[in-house]
């Protein structure tokens, strides 16, 4: 087999896909507007390169061969990139956009957030698709981003991934709240915890978003060198507000997630005696959406409906 040509023909491979379609030099070369000398010598030059026949005779004319049929997927393949590549995009327009938008994120944002995200999608783009993924343990969503399984990841990190695009939504100033008729809760006021009472009182904590990863409460304190003292741990962090009316534990979160729920559930928020810095709430996407009309509109929502929940 002949070794291949730096500089491959794009024709040439348009000329192998129509005859292994085709299967006769003639109407290839009537659909190419070429005499068929220039189509047999592209065959004969094709021949060369691959080292097969490509096309022999068969009972009712020619027929490709094993080689050749293996590759008509790969020329069209290539011949699709192509033409996408240099194919002016259209402009994007969300009325008429039909597509489905992934999202991934945890349940412990602020309870309208998500709610505003999807209502302005659906505002925008009615004939589109919103799913909105679990983001929790075991989820690659670093993997989910770059193979396009999802387009957004929405969470909060310490230090979100360097690689990837990043968009600051809000953010949320770290409280604490337990059950309003609890014995501690009863004699100590709600500015009056100390660091002490806050690190042995039983805490419940949501599951790690990853294994072995640290969630950001639990990431600071290790970094002042101190522990509290996690009793629980509940992957469903929406039912966690419920849990603490039944118990004595404690849970340290966000002051705009937990406003939904102080005014329904008999609970007392307490000033945190540790200085932790706010909940930093971002999206993030790849690189191979960075520049997409469609991807970049998705973005515009998200952050729009951040705006809502900063201002409210």
């Amino acid at each position: 087999m002949s070794s291949l040509p730096q500089h491959l023909d794009l024709h040439l491979i348009r000329i192998l896909y129509l005859l292994l379609v085709e299967k006769n030099v003639s109407r290839v070369a009537l659909k190419l507007n070429q005499p068929q000398p220039s189509i047999s010598a592209s065959l004969r030059k094709l021949r060369e390169l691959t080292g097969d026949p490509l096309l022999v005779r068969g009972a009712r004319g020619m027929v490709p061969t094993q080689h050749g049929e293996s590759l008509l997927k790969p020329a069209k393949r290539i011949l699709d990139e192509t033409e996408n590549l240099f194919v002016r995009k259209t402009p994007f327009v969300p009325e008429q956009a039909d597509r489905t938008y992934h999202i991934a994120a945890p349940d412990y944002l602020d309870t309208q957030f998500l709610p505003g995200v999807v209502a302005s999608i659906r505002r925008g783009a009615p004939n589109s698709r919103v799913t909105i993924h679990h983001l929790g343990p075991g989820t690659d969503y670093l993997r989910m981003l770059s193979d396009g399984e999802m387009d957004l990841v929405i969470a909060n990190w310490d230090e979100p991934p360097s690689h990837l695009h990043i968009s600051k939504l809000f953010e949320d100033p770290i409280i604490c709240t337990m059950r309003a008729d609890s014995a501690y809760a009863k004699r100590t006021a709600a500015d009056a915890m100390t660091v002490e009472d806050y690190l042995t009182l039983p805490h419940v904590a949501p599951t790690a978003m990853l294994p072995g990863y640290h969630g950001v409460i639990d990431a600071f304190l290790e970094r002042q060198g101190l522990h509290r003292k996690v009793a629980v741990e509940c992957p469903y962090f929406g039912l966690i507000p419920y849990m603490l009316t039944q118990t004595d534990l404690v849970l340290t979160t966000g002051r705009q997630f937990i406003r939904f729920y102080e005014n329904t559930l008999p609970l007392k928020n307490f000033t945190v005696p540790i200085k932790f810095p706010p909940m930093r709430f971002y999206q993030l996407w790849h690189q191979r959406v960075h520049q997409s009309p469609e991807h970049k509109w998705l973005r515009d929502q998200v952050t729009a409906a951040a705006k809502v929940v900063v201002n409210r």
